[in-house]
């Protein structure tokens, strides 16, 4: 079976900060994840949609293609696993580098418990899966945003809705907001979606480096 895959769509030789992607995925499939499958696939296309964003603000682009598509344990989640390798690879290239994790449904729950690598410095999730319950510990010291649609079918508003309100108290910022109207594949108000990733990780980003450098920060 093939290893888990980057791919990178902004490269720049000395990036001020690194945007990783988490695509979707399903609770329980030991399958491995292809370029065809519509969850790596959706991710993709927002990783194109922002490429220009990613180049104006000297940010390295990346999308990880997990090894398989499930979700497939509670106590050793598979994707986690995954992103965990991918930040590895990402911080040893660029040591020192803030890094923001941007996930959509299986892909925001993924960042979610993944946000307690040290490099990491928010988690921007896309109608993250958080279902009740979801342990919460790693978004600590870290900012959350998350935007749901109000109409999801596949993942709850209100349990993602109730797991940043169980984190506000943890995280350094936490924030939900809903897209009145949307479903959960992002294919209806793209740009919606989109504009909220550019201006999460912007504000991520311009307050974190203020956190160290008071005169600098993002475009």
């Amino acid at each position: 079976m093939p290893g888990p895959r980057l791919d990178r769509y902004t490269t720049p030789d000395h990036p001020k900060a690194i945007v990783l992607l988490l695509h979707g995925g399903q609770q329980q499939n030991v399958e491995p994840v292809e370029n065809t499958h519509a969850s790596w696939w959706r991710m993709a296309l927002m990783a194109r949609s922002l490429r220009r964003f990613a180049r104006r603000n000297e940010i390295a682009l990346t999308l990880l293609q997990y090894r398989v598509r499930g979700w497939n344990s509670e106590t050793d989640p598979a994707p986690v696993r995954d992103t965990r390798w991918a930040l590895a690879q990402l911080t040893a290239e660029h040591p020192g580098v803030p890094v923001v994790l941007v996930g959509h449904s299986m892909g925001g729950r993924t960042a979610c418990r993944a946000a307690d690598d040290p490099a990491v410095v928010g988690v921007v999730g896309l109608a993250p899966w958080l279902p009740p319950g979801e342990p919460n510990g790693a978004i600590g010291g870290r900012y959350l945003r998350v935007l749901h649609g109000t109409v999801d079918r596949w993942t709850s508003p209100a349990a993602s809705k109730a797991y940043v309100e169980r984190s506000r108290h943890l995280a350094t910022s936490a924030t939900w907001q809903p897209v009145e109207g949307a479903g959960h594949f992002m294919a209806r108000h793209l740009s919606t979606w989109r504009r909220f990733v550019e201006d999460s990780v912007s504000e991520i980003l311009t307050a974190t480096s203020h956190e160290e450098a008071p005169n600098e920060g993002i475009a």
